[in-house]
């Protein structure tokens, strides 16, 4: 059994302010299957940013949003063309977050863990460096 103490194969950015670990989240590389409770199955396609979290003191200071650039990053280093994520509507400020970072709602990777909750998947296409491209 996976815990949050064992978050293999998922890498784990934190978020440090004075010392303190302000926040964090998991970062799947494609191809993990994750199982859920019900015994059904999800394979990723691309990275999946998961479990983004924020301590409460620490919220409205760009955390969040510097951890999803964290994820962005390594998916992109990994070879990624694309990174994914999933909220729901009671995260509506991490929903305004991720569009405006980029990311485009993608209908085909919702599901319903339960017949009143909807968790909607979002996707963001990662441009890779064309011909001439130079990172000097």
């Amino acid at each position: 059994m996976r815990t949050l103490s064992d978050v293999r194969p998922a890498e784990q950015p934190v978020a440090e302010l004075n010392g303190a670990v302000v926040g964090t989240a998991l970062l799947y590389p494609a191809g993990t299957r994750l199982t859920g409770p019900d015994g059904a199955g999800v394979t990723f396609e691309w990275p999946e940013a998961r479990l983004l979290a924020v301590a409460p003191a620490a919220r409205g200071r760009g955390v969040g949003a510097a951890i999803i650039q964290e994820c962005i990053r390594r998916a992109r280093a990994a070879g990624a063309d694309a990174i994914t994520l999933h909220t729901t509507d009671f995260m509506r400020v991490a929903m305004g977050m991720y569009e405006r970072m980029g990311f485009v709602r993608a209908p085909e990777l919702d599901f319903r863990p339960g017949p009143d909750v909807l968790v909607k998947g979002y996707r963001m296409a990662l441009a890779r460096p064309g011909p001439g491209f130079f990172a000097g």
